[in-house]
């Protein structure tokens, strides 16, 4: 029952800005964390970001601090992405997930959505 659709992905310059959504139903979103990981051709799946349930507490990967900014709507059942100063190492497809747990090893995600594709061209 639960899903997660992500949207915004795009082909973007670098230096350009991008702004994810992740659209969540069928569970009380606004009581679980929820985190973007992204996985890059030939990559594993690697954390980008994460977000507590009240959206006060922040986590990001250290390759896109100060860049990317997470934030949630719980009345809009909704997680964002607001991605900065993109590079062509930020190309990937972007996956949101719910946290179940209190780390942010993939472990600890689930739900994942399918995916939107972002493509930083230099």
């Amino acid at each position: 029952q639960v899903r997660l659709v992500e949207s915004g992905g795009g082909l973007v310059q670098a230096g350009g800005s991008l702004r994810l959504s992740c659209a969540a139903s069928g569970f009380t979103f606004s009581a679980y964390g929820m985190g973007w990981f992204r996985q890059a051709p030939g990559k594993e799946r690697e954390f980008v970001a994460s977000i507590g349930w009240r959206g006060r507490s922040t986590d990001y990967a250290d390759s896109v601090k100060g860049r990317f900014t997470i934030s949630r709507d719980n009345a809009k059942n909704t997680v964002y992405l607001q991605m900065n100063s993109l590079k062509p190492e930020d190309t990937a497809v972007y996956y949101c997930a719910v946290r179940r747990s209190s780390t942010n090893r993939e472990a600890d995600f689930d739900s994942w959505g399918q995916g939107t594709q972002v493509t930083v061209s230099s």
